[in-house]
């Protein structure tokens, strides 16, 4: 029980890696507050989770200032303390070569993934500094380390959170707050069933042969799994993972090897 009576709070924590990251904290003892935009799903959500009175849902969109920083304020309010900040939500947008990308298109990478991160963080953080505690845990991306062809947006972004990572970790270190992002690679979650076809399109071919090009670049020759990001976030949010921080740590089979 390595979590047992921490309070996590999770955006995009109803799908893909924010709901697994959310399942094995609760089997670590851990409380959750998820977040997310469809109600609905947040509640039929937390009946297939079964935690009780450990996991609550709040409805909301990540791109919203207010919502986010409400958010924060309801889990905080509700648990009565946050040990634990994982910024999961996030995307890669309008997918186009950079001469055709829009303002607009580029303005909602940032706010989907940097200004989401930078919001929810700030709100956060004084109850941690406060006691003297806690943990913050960005979910980048292999594309926050390296680029691709008309990723330039979400790959600006990603390299903007894992800056933020490692300026933060030095800022509040000595006060025992810790800052580390999880790097992941390809991972087959619902957004990417959903979005992969277009990505594909994009980038000149089919899914099928994106999927296959993404697995070939690791050194695992695969996708890698939900649960191997979930672990990752749970050893960065226990006791165990107290020396680490600042760190853009790679769960992507060996794509980006630093």
């Amino acid at each position: 029980m390595k979590l047992e009576g921490k309070v996590a709070a999770i955006t995009g924590g109803t799908a893909g890696m924010g709901r697994g990251i959310a399942e094995a904290f609760l089997a670590e003892g851990g409380k959750v507050a998820l977040f997310a935009r469809n109600a609905e799903k947040g509640a039929a959500v937390l009946a297939e989770l079964g935690a009780g009175d450990r996991a609550i849902f709040i409805a909301g969109d990540v791109m919203s200032q207010s919502d986010l920083e409400g958010f924060i304020d309801q889990t905080i309010a509700h648990f009565g303390t946050l040990d634990i900040l994982v910024n999961n939500a996030g995307g890669a947008g309008d997918l186009q070569p950079l001469v055709n990308l829009s303002d607009h298109a580029f303005d909602e990478a940032m706010k989907w993934n940097v200004y989401s991160t930078f919001w929810a963080t700030r709100r956060a953080l004084p109850v941690m500094l406060e006691k003297g505690d806690g943990r913050i845990i960005n979910i980048s991306s292999m594309e926050g380390k390296h680029g691709k062809p008309v990723l330039t947006a979400y790959s600006a972004a990603k390299h903007a959170v894992n800056g933020m990572t490692k300026s933060l970790a030095r800022e509040v270190g000595a006060q025992g707050v810790t800052v580390n992002a999880i790097c992941p690679g390809l991972v087959i979650t619902d957004i990417i069933k959903n979005n992969g076809p277009a990505t594909a399109k994009a980038m000149g071919m089919e899914f099928e042969e994106m999927i296959a090009l993404f697995a070939s670049e690791a050194a695992i020759k695969r996708p890698n799994e939900v649960e191997e990001i979930a672990a990752v976030a749970v050893l960065l949010a226990s006791k165990a993972g107290a020396g680490i921080t600042g760190a853009q740590i790679s769960v992507d089979g060996g794509t980006a090897q630093y």
